[in-house]
């Protein structure tokens, strides 16, 4: 307990400095650092947050036009309440959806809040995701000193099902890109790089390590100091977009061979292990085409997806979604009679069946429950957040931004509490700039 103390008291003197609003940056510093705890906890520290803007409250008139767009966002989802298909799941759904609301209404009505110190945050977020992978790295030793199943060390093993892998893969690569962008790194700081850069790919998320690798090279080639030196910087990337326009022919041919064969670890996660299934391994050919399925059919993770992308499709023939959605969270009873429709394999007593999964992409998810509004106002609100990032040349701003548009196109990271909160905060955080001023 005098562990946690001491912590408290260091994060709070960091901040004394300016006393007036301390509170708020320390406050949305244990927002961000609660996100991997309970749910409880993490809603706890919001409201509290929330609090302490109403209580500091202090209206200019002038408003964060790029976050206007977030509450928009919300609105959308509550409007859905009133056409929505499941009205119970939707009024679950919007309790759990409220940081979108919440978190920029903080940000927009509280002028004190605009002075949120965010290298400090950004730094006290990183130390916290470090401490967090050394946690389960000791938990998995532990594990395996016990059952001796190597199984411990990689993915949902590695955290837990609840936090999910691939959503702390993100967790861990903006981290990551704090300590890789330090001006001034000591020892301690290319330790932590390489040991979250381990951590990441034993969490094995192929999207975000992928993601992470491209977003490194973006920044050794045009945002470290070392760019600036490398002189033969254009030419090696005008000879990659030569190569790449010469070998487009044999991209187009690899793609299409990976669409027919029946990989077991194509991009993308699984969302049921192989061993609870069958020995059936779908192609995404398959996945695309097949009128039924077997219960021993097992979905690799871009079969799977290919097989919902078809379910989206197949609603929005048969079903009139195209501009209001089936309502928000209100999609999984549809895609739950589809999949008994088409046999996939259907779970347990232990395991849940492919039915019971959602769309496992936000751009499908939003276009089939809030339709093609929501979807606009998505795009949008992702495109700005790249635009701003581009225009601040912030690259942790800009790793952000290309971490979310990836991640959206395997998750429907924003319908999970953690997910909506993470990027909600983040948004909020690196676009509280850009302000318009109201009409008197």
């Amino acid at each position: 307990m005098k562990h946690f103390k001491a912590i408290f008291q260091k994060v709070i003197n960091d901040f004394n400095q300016d006393k007036k609003n301390y509170f708020l940056n320390v406050i949305f510093i244990f927002l961000l650092i609660s996100i991997p705890f309970s749910n409880f906890l993490n809603s706890s520290v919001i409201a509290l947050f929330f609090l302490i803007s109403l209580f500091r409250f202090n209206f200019i008139k002038e408003i964060n036009a790029t976050l206007i767009l977030v509450i928009i966002f919300y609105l959308m989802m509550l409007f859905s309440w009133f056409w929505t298909i499941d009205k119970s799941l939707t009024l679950k759904s919007l309790v759990k959806e409220i940081p979108l609301l919440i978190i920029p209404i903080c940000f927009i009505l509280n002028k004190d809040i605009f002075r949120l110190n965010k290298s400090k945050i950004l730094k006290y977020y990183s130390y916290s995701i470090v401490l967090f992978s050394f946690y389960f790295i000791l938990k998995a030793f532990y594990n395996f000193k016990l059952n001796n199943d190597i199984n411990v060390f990689f993915f949902h093993d590695l955290v837990t099902k609840e936090l999910n892998a691939v959503h702390f893969s993100v967790f861990v690569s903006l981290a990551l890109f704090y300590f890789l962008t330090k001006e001034f790194k000591k020892i301690k700081h290319y330790f932590f790089i390489l040991f979250l850069l381990l951590f990441l790919f034993l969490l094995s998320s192929k999207n975000i390590i992928f993601s992470t690798i491209f977003l490194s090279g973006i920044y050794f080639f045009y945002y470290s100091k070392s760019a600036n030196k490398m002189r033969l910087r254009n030419i090696i990337i005008s000879g990659i977009i030569f190569l790449s326009f010469f070998s487009f022919r044999l991209i187009k041919e690899r793609l299409m061979f990976e669409f027919k064969i029946k990989g077991e670890s194509n991009i993308g996660h699984t969302v049921i292990n192989k061993k609870d299934v069958g020995s059936n391994v779908i192609s995404m050919k398959e996945a695309w085409c097949n009128k039924k399925f077997n219960q021993t059919d097992y979905f690799s993770g871009s079969s799977f997806r290919v097989y919902q992308t078809r379910l989206f499709l197949d609603f929005l023939k048969e079903e009139k979604i195209f501009w209001t959605g089936f309502g928000l969270n209100a999609s999984y009873d549809k895609i739950e009679k589809k999949g008994i429709y088409y046999n996939v394999f259907q779970g347990n007593d232990e395991i849940e069946g492919y039915q019971k999964k959602n769309f496992h992409n936000q751009y499908i998810q939003v276009f089939a429950e809030l339709g093609v509004i929501g979807f606009v106002i998505l795009i949008i609100i992702l495109f700005i957040n790249l635009k701003n990032a581009l225009k601040q040349k912030d690259f942790i701003h800009i790793a952000f931004a290309i971490l979310m548009i990836s991640l959206f196109l395997t998750e429907s990271f924003l319908w999970r509490q953690r997910g909506v909160v993470f990027f909600t905060a983040f948004y909020c955080l690196f676009n509280n700039t850009k302000r318009v001023k109201l009409n008197r």
